[in-house]
């Protein structure tokens, strides 16, 4: 028995866990996924309530959106908080890791999947989310395709802006790895991401509306529909169903 139980190296996430794409991502790493929560609650805390206002200015005006997927759900951050402005929501997410906090702090549905290969029916959701998880993927436009066969009306996006000053620290911080976060991240642009959804619906009818926050304090403005920010919010909505 004393012979079965010794392992040498053991890890609480073996190597094959910690890859997904071909590559590592931080969050299959627990020095980064479990300090996620209080990244939130520190110096982010301003700029996620004007996320949240952002998205939810844009989600509302579809009254069609009653139920919705948020995929890269993480530790529910968001899941939590589209409850509160009255959306049925459910998470999903490949890191064990971040839904372990999630179910810890969410009282609803979480499922652990791949975005990629969602485990749900056609029209499971009225519509799907991706906030801040979606510059992860390196084939982008099969989750696209993937999300509008789950989510009936739509899907919600909420971004970190590459039109953004802060895009050179970013930069800095990963290449002396001072910040994991952005290490394999994308960024991306409202027009740029207009461009995907383009390429990965080109026999859909939609309207696409989005506004942009994550600006400096002092800016007059927290909101404006001009691309540039830390973040912006599109919503692509489908208008043939």
């Amino acid at each position: 028995m004393k012979e079965l139980l010794k392992q040498e190296n053991f890890e609480v996430a073996p190597e094959e866990l910690r890859t997904w794409q071909g590559r590592k991502e931080w969050f299959f790493n627990r020095d980064d996924t479990d300090h996620y929560e209080q990244y939130y609650e520190g110096p982010y805390k301003e700029q996620e309530v004007w996320q949240k206002k952002t998205l939810e200015g844009l989600i509302k005006q579809d009254s069609r959106v009653k139920t919705l997927l948020e995929f890269g759900c993480g530790t529910t951050r968001f899941t939590r908080w589209w409850h509160e402005i009255g959306l049925e929501a459910t998470g999903g997410d490949i890191s064990p890791f971040m839904l372990a906090q999630g179910v810890q702090l969410f009282d609803g549905d979480l499922v652990l999947a791949d975005s990629h290969h969602m485990p749900f029916k056609d029209h499971s959701f009225d519509a799907l989310a991706f906030v801040t998880t979606f510059e992860y993927y390196k084939n982008p436009i099969e989750v696209i395709r993937e999300a509008v066969r789950v989510g009936k009306y739509g899907i919600i996006f909420g971004m970190m802006n590459r039109n953004t000053p802060k895009l050179i620290r970013r930069r800095v911080q990963q290449v002396f790895g001072k910040n994991n976060y952005y290490v394999t991240a994308n960024f991306y642009t409202p027009a740029s991401l207009k461009e995907l959804i383009a390429q990965a619906l080109p026999d859909r009818k939609y309207s696409i509306e989005w506004n942009a926050t994550g600006l400096p304090k002092w800016f007059p403005k927290q909101q404006w529909k001009v691309p540039y920010g830390d973040f912006f919010a599109l919503h692509v909505k489908l208008l043939d169903v």
